[in-house]
């Protein structure tokens, strides 16, 4: 009985959050914004690669939301770089949901079109199970981490729209099996594109913006099903979303802070 009701639990919270998803992926469609998910270990270098893949955006306005479970030291170094910039600390959960990005999005104001990257807290496998608004989900792995990343983690690699292989620059240092680890990657996901990169030295980067700007010149908004992954959903955003927020996990805390 336990183990029944824990399931509907569980259920209804990743539906309440897929609702609440599809309507900010809706919302950022209609406003010329391209959301990306940023997932990753942490230490895998993701503000780093934040700031390479934005000093090659051509035509796009870069927005950034820094997740984090304490403190806001990037984003105050990406401020530093004139970047918009917005925090929110969940102090104890391990991943963003779709109300707390929501909630910020309300306090951020878009004047041109743009890239907002979500950068998640540093975990492998939790920010890959909530749907946060993105049109896409960007995974960075490392070098550094091992070759089997993809055969302990499957979940991030077979759900990411694009990989991002870090810190090439210390390949010739390591034991790094990238047959092995590709190998992984295309059981799990066989179109995903993977480009290697090097924070160190900014290679790779410019051609993971422009396939970034490729991308959101094609963006549409996700469609939203209902739960029995049939019926299109269509519905007034204004009249529903505000108290499907207080009842999907309450103890969790969103903490904007003011625009630069």
């Amino acid at each position: 009985m336990h183990d029944v009701l824990k399931v509907n639990m569980m259920a209804n919270i990743h539906d309440e959050n897929d609702h609440i998803a599809a309507h900010t992926n809706e919302d950022l469609t209609k406003q010329h914004i391209y959301a990306v998910n940023v997932m990753g270990a942490p230490g895998v270098g993701k503000t780093t690669a934040l700031k390479n893949i934005i000093r090659n955006l051509k035509d796009l306005k870069p927005y950034v939301i820094e997740g984090d479970i304490e403190s806001d030291i990037d984003t105050k170094d990406l401020r530093g770089l004139g970047i918009d910039t917005f925090q929110i600390n969940t102090f104890g959960a391990c991943h963003l949901d779709a109300p707390m990005v929501h909630n910020m999005i309300q306090n951020m104001k878009f004047d041109e079109k743009g890239v907002l990257f979500i950068e998640n807290i540093g975990n492998l496998v939790c920010p890959a199970e909530f749907s946060i608004g993105e049109h896409c989900k960007m995974l960075i792995s490392t070098v550094t981490e091992g070759s089997d990343k993809p055969y302990k983690y499957p979940l991030a690699f077979e759900k990411a729209d694009v990989i991002l292989l870090n810190k090439v620059d210390l390949l010739p240092y390591l034991d790094f099996d990238e047959a092995f680890f590709m190998k992984g990657v295309r059981a799990l996901n066989r179109e995903v594109p993977v480009f290697k990169a090097s924070g160190k030295t900014g290679a790779g980067f410019a051609e993971v913006a422009d396939w970034l700007e490729k991308k959101a010149a094609e963006a549409k908004a996700v469609q939203h099903h209902h739960g029995d992954g049939k019926t299109e959903h269509h519905h007034d955003h204004e009249s529903s979303c505000i108290d499907r927020h207080d009842r999907l996990e309450p103890w969790r805390i969103s903490c904007p802070t003011e625009k630069p």
